[in-house]
């Protein structure tokens, strides 16, 4: 239409405010979702297909109920370009653009209408923001935007170690813990993330993350590179923290600090394993160019680093290959993702087993459990299992790996219209690591989408699952 931006579609104001219109909301039913934008906004799947990113193949198969739409960003990606009104946003499951419109009254010209509530009494003095946030929690009807207003963590704690731009003084570096005792506690660090133990990890970050910067000016020598190459693994694991938390501004300053501390520590493979939570980040953000070519240009600097790869380089090489797969799947770059796969199974086939080398978890096994994962992201459902079936759990050492199968398995069950099946993957996710469960924003939300789509028993075995987690 002319006058608006290129791939974005108009529909009118009243079409958004239909009750018809809020019940498919509700149940994030994409499938009518884009029935009503080719009613009310006469969009060809050519149009559905460029204003929201996705394929015109898989437009498509969500029109003609082959496939579903699980994956938030995909969410987030549809509303902005079909100009979703931050009513039918939050209807959507999804946080308002602004969200001040909603501490007050809302013109009934732009609201999609709603019961009129009971008067209420004024507020107590400082009760005012309490009460506005319950007001914007009660308007959004998902858990996702209440995690998103209170974490699981105390992030407060984790916050003011990572905007610490100073040491301590001169105080501090006579308290400072000695080296050994701070490459024990990023052990543990790191072992902790890996073994799902989110918590646990989350109490001790603030305190190793003010420790190891504090080391950096009473260190001399050999020592200023290992504790810039500690830094680097701490903010690593807190990064990688943030992510699953879906703190998305702490978790890209973390990966930003975690890379400036691998570029002081001068060695290639911390650099490239740092690049990893980096490109993460830059996904999360859905920079996904950016983070495929950080991740392959990364993975080749390790690569020349070296005249003869290490078990560690070879470790750190393969992960930045799967990383920058994973990015080109998400924006649909298939070949270059099956590319990078390639690649990084011929890494895998090189190193010759599964191992932990700078806490990469790579190996075959790996590559496997990325292949499942970019499936996924690429819509092939079929694909995801079937790669998801030749895996072999007793190969899978790191919990945190494990549980992501399982995860990404749900995810692929649920596109495939596989309830039960979805249910149960996460159901293992369950019994082996909950925190993975309660944790995740993202695993809340997928959870409500199995449970929308649920009946019977199974519409109760998802209930109490999602009671059980927090969703």
């Amino acid at each position: 239409m002319p006058g608006h931006a290129p791939g974005r579609i108009t529909i009118p104001a009243w079409a958004w405010e239909r009750e018809r219109t809020a019940e498919f909301l509700r149940r994030r039913d994409v499938q009518e979702l884009f029935q009503f934008v080719q009613q009310y906004a006469g969009a060809s799947q050519m149009a559905i297909s460029g204003a929201t990113g996705i394929s015109q193949g898989r437009v498509s198969e969500v029109l003609n109920g082959r496939k579903t739409i699980t994956a938030f960003e995909v969410y987030e990606r549809i509303a902005d370009g079909f100009g979703m009104p931050d009513t039918a946003r939050m209807l959507f499951g999804l946080a308002p653009k602004n969200p001040d419109t909603f501490t007050g009254t809302t013109s009934s010209a732009s609201a999609i209408p709603e019961k009129r509530p009971a008067p209420r009494r004024n507020p107590r003095p400082g009760e005012g923001s309490n009460v506005r946030r319950r007001e914007f929690v009660g308007l959004a009807g998902t858990a996702l935007v209440q995690v998103s207003t209170g974490s699981l963590f105390d992030m407060d704690e984790i916050a003011a170690a990572l905007t610490r731009y100073t040491g301590g003084g001169q105080e501090a570096v006579h308290q400072v813990t000695s080296l050994r005792e701070l490459a024990r506690r990023t052990h543990t660090a790191k072992a902790g993330y890996q073994a799902c133990q989110y918590t646990t990890v989350a109490k001790r970050l603030p305190g190793l993350l003010r420790g190891l910067d504090d080391a950096v000016s009473s260190v001399e020598g050999d020592e200023v590179a290992q504790v810039h190459a500690l830094r680097a693994e701490a903010y690593h694991v807190a990064a990688s923290l943030l992510l699953k938390c879906e703190e998305r501004g702490l978790s890209y300053l973390a990966a930003d600090r975690s890379m400036r501390a691998a570029e002081a520590s001068e060695r290639p493979a911390v650099v490239g394993a740092s690049a990893r939570a980096f490109t993460r980040a830059l996904m999360r953000e859905r920079h996904y160019k950016a983070a495929t070519e950080l991740a392959t240009s990364t993975a080749e600097r390790v690569d020349s680093a070296m005249d003869e790869p290490t078990p560690e380089s070879l470790s750190v090489y393969g992960s930045l290959l799967l990383s920058g797969a994973v990015s080109a799947a998400k924006s649909e770059d298939r070949g270059q993702a099956l590319s990078l796969l390639d690649e990084a199974g011929d890494a895998g086939e090189r190193l010759g087993g599964d191992f932990n080398y700078q806490w990469t978890a790579f190996g075959p096994t790996n590559v496997l459990l990325h292949r499942v994962s970019a499936a996924v992201e690429m819509g092939d459902a079929g694909s995801a299992i079937d790669c998801a079936r030749q895996v072999r759990l007793e190969n899978i050492e790191v919990m945190e790996r494990r549980v992501t199968l399982f995860i990404d398995a749900a995810r692929a069950y649920q596109q495939w219209g596989k309830t039960e099946q979805a249910y149960q993957a996460l159901r293992n996710v369950e019994d082996i690591a909950s925190e993975e469960l309660s944790a995740r924003p993202v695993v809340h939300q997928l959870i409500n989408d199995i449970r929308s789509r649920a009946s019977g028993h199974l519409y109760g075995n998802v209930s109490e699952l999602a009671e059980r987690v927090g969703a």
